[in-house]
């Protein structure tokens, strides 16, 4: 008896033959990062190289955690980037918004400003923010990066939002004003509630690009107890005669971490957040 697939089996079959080497070359520097983060430290270099070790050494990583410092760069990766978030929506919500729905003159002029921001590095501007950094007292504090990382995703945050904000309705706002409300509180119980799937999504990317920057941070940061996750890492690297990458490896894994679960948590509420706007 002849099994038959629907179409629809055989799109998907056929769609995740296709990706199947985009997938394996994804995650094949993850494969690498897990095995040598956990495997003994005298099987890291044998040739020629295998996937397989005798056991898993878990004390690896309480190994690094010890010796590089790791809580500290954690929580200053979760300060820097959880602070520059929240600051960064904190100005791009009114911005957007008001680019949303009000006109005024430069309008277009300004919006194409903000697209051009997107294209320039920050290592172009590395120099004058070290600088100002200085000015300010601010050199070798998170503070420094918190207040660079929101300015730099803040033309990001505004035009994300600001093209999501123009799918709204203009006429749900009206019809709470006709009701008597300010528009204070239809901004706040009507319009921003149906606008969260955007304001996750930019909080996912904003969250990351933070948590991901290098340059900037091993600008602004000059001591050990101030650094963040990759400069951390980096200076496991940089310099050394020898170099412990179990611990490498280790502090890597650990930093993906904090990440991942962020979107998997964030991405609920994404799910959530767009359900309750269709509804309304």
């Amino acid at each position: 008896m002849k099994l038959s697939m629907s179409p629809r089996v055989k799109r998907s079959i056929l769609c995740w033959l296709l990706l199947l080497p985009l997938v394996v070359v994804i995650l094949f520097p993850f494969g690498v990062m897990f095995v040598t983060a956990l495997r003994p430290r005298d099987e890291l270099f044998v040739f020629p190289p295998t996937w397989a070790f005798s056991r898993f050494v878990w004390t690896n990583i309480t190994e690094m955690w010890e010796k590089v410092n790791f809580g500290t760069a954690l929580l200053n990766s979760i300060y820097v980037s959880v602070s520059s978030t929240l600051l960064a929506l904190l100005f791009g919500i009114p911005a957007a918004y008001a680019l949303s729905r009000f006109r005024f003159p430069g309008k277009g002029l300004y919006r194409q400003f903000l697209l051009v921001t997107q294209m320039m590095s920050p290592i172009v501007l590395v120099l004058g923010l070290f600088r100002l950094m200085v000015v300010f007292g601010l050199v070798n504090s998170p503070n420094s990066l918190v207040f660079t990382y929101a300015a730099f995703n803040l033309a990001f945050t505004i035009w994300m939002l600001q093209s999501y904000f123009n799918t709204i309705p203009h006429e749900l706002e009206e019809a709470a004003w006709i009701d008597g409300a300010s528009a204070f509180v239809s901004i706040t119980r009507i319009f921003l509630p149906l606008a969260v799937p955007a304001m996750v999504v930019t909080a996912i990317f904003t969250f990351i690009n933070s948590w991901n920057e290098f340059v900037l941070a091993l600008t602004m940061l000059r001591e050990s107890d101030s650094y963040t996750l990759p400069v951390m890492v980096f200076a496991q690297v940089a310099g050394r005669y020898q170099i412990e990458w179990h611990h490498v490896m280790a502090a890597t894994l650990m930093a993906t971490v904090p990440v991942a679960v962020v979107f998997s948590w964030l991405q609920r509420y994404l799910i959530r957040g767009m359900a309750l706007g269709a509804v309304k």
